[in-house]
């Protein structure tokens, strides 16, 4: 009875390695079958709770696809600055196109990024696009800004502005003073078909507001901050 005992041991083993192996195809076929609509709704949701940042690098990316024909079509528009609106490099290898309001708190929070961004990146260009969407007060500092740039002193007029804060008549009479213009705004048609194409050019990027920052083929429309748009920055450039 002892001898016959391995042999019994040895078929039941066998027989089990032999059932465990077609247990496992068997389970293998019904994952491969069933998985999907078993597993898949599962596993997508924990990957997004473990891993919030799937969906905004998901929407990141739709939105740069939905973009992209309009960034293709309005490159000149984007990248060109009116006049002395522009700092940065002369000849740049990346240029950030930033579209902003004199009356945007969150536009002034973004200007010391832009500077430290342009004191690290020497190649870098920064495109000053007016939008001015915050009422009569907007829309007058940002006449004076494109007369100013018209002089070739928008650098000086926009900083000036910038730290008085709010544009009022007061803060635009001492940024036009240290600019060298006029603190009224004048009629001028070049003028108006360029604020005519900045409106038009954000629209089309979907601007919902102020700041929009193009970068690339980034479209960006908060004030996303520093990090963020040295990130872009170094996108466009690889």
């Amino acid at each position: 009875m002892t001898e016959d005992k391995p042999s019994r041991w040895g078929a039941a083993i066998g027989g089990g390695i032999v059932g465990g192996i077609f247990g496992a195809g068997l389970t293998a076929a019904m994952l491969t079958l069933a998985g999907p609509a078993l597993f898949g709704e599962r596993i997508v949701r924990d990957a997004i709770v473990g891993h919030p940042d799937i969906l905004v690098e998901a929407s990141d990316a739709l939105r740069d696809r939905q973009y992209a024909p309009t960034l293709a079509a309005q490159r000149s528009a984007i990248e060109t600055p009116y006049h002395s609106s522009w700092k940065g490099a002369a000849k740049p290898a990346i240029t950030l196109a930033y579209y902003y309001d004199y009356a945007c708190g969150y536009c002034r929070k973004s200007n010391p990024d832009i500077d430290r961004l342009l004191a690290e990146n020497m190649d870098l260009r920064v495109v000053f696009h007016e939008l001015p969407v915050l009422g009569p007060s907007s829309l007058a500092a940002s006449r004076v800004a494109l007369a100013a740039s018209k002089a070739g002193r928008f650098a000086v007029f926009h900083d000036r502005l910038n730290a008085a804060g709010n544009p009022t008549p007061a803060t635009l009479a001492q940024a036009a003073a240290a600019a060298g213009v006029a603190p009224e705004p004048q009629d001028d048609a070049e003028q108006e078909a360029a604020l005519k194409r900045n409106f038009e050019v954000a629209g089309q990027l979907g601007a919902t507001g102020t700041p929009l920052f193009v970068v690339g083929d980034r479209v960006m429309n908060s004030a996303v901050g520093y990090d963020v748009l040295k990130d872009a920055i170094a996108d466009a450039r690889s």
